[in-house]
């Protein structure tokens, strides 16, 4: 395990495997195997409370912010970067530039397996996203997503928002 510049609140569990640097994490989250998450020196990458990683997931915070808010679940093999592109080829960049951006993720988020979160992109609070999507764009509250790249699927549902609401 790699632990360097970080900030903890109280009750987190971390497996031995997961590797993490340069985070601010709230009370309660778990993370599980193999996952990395982290920021920059420049860019604190930041997870509120209550928050969940499923095994392999990278979040990436190096290239700008990432912030994830409160009770956030990310299943296995997620990743969100903050940055993307052919670093190694400076004449490939000519066509296709690296693109970084911040990324935020807002509370009661469910992130399904195998996504994959670009830069530039933001979530509100309470978006579902389905399993394998490639997320390009925001989206706002109360959204369900899927697809490569992610479209709108449907809004919750004005019954379903009351349901949340009141276990807030």
């Amino acid at each position: 395990m790699i632990i360097a510049n970080i900030q903890l609140g109280k009750d987190i569990a971390i497996e031995k495997d997961a590797s993490i640097n340069n985070v601010r994490i709230g009370d309660f989250t778990k993370i599980a195997g193999g996952v990395k998450i982290f920021g920059s020196a420049e860019h604190l990458l930041e997870v509120g409370t209550n928050c969940y990683f499923g095994l392999n997931s990278i979040i990436e915070g190096f290239n700008a912010k990432v912030i994830i808010g409160s009770y956030v679940s990310f299943a296995q093999n997620v990743n969100l970067m903050s940055g993307s592109g052919p670093n190694a080829s400076v004449a490939m960049q000519q066509i296709f530039p690296i693109l970084k951006g911040e990324v935020t993720i807002g509370d009661h988020c469910w992130i399904g397996a195998s996504v994959v979160i670009m830069p530039n992109v933001s979530l509100g609070k309470y978006c579902v996203v389905a399993a394998n999507s490639f997320v390009n764009s925001s989206f706002p509250n109360y959204s369900v997503l899927g697809g490569t790249p992610a479209k709108l699927l449907r809004k919750l549902t004005e019954s379903e928002i009351e349901k949340i609401q009141s276990n807030d």
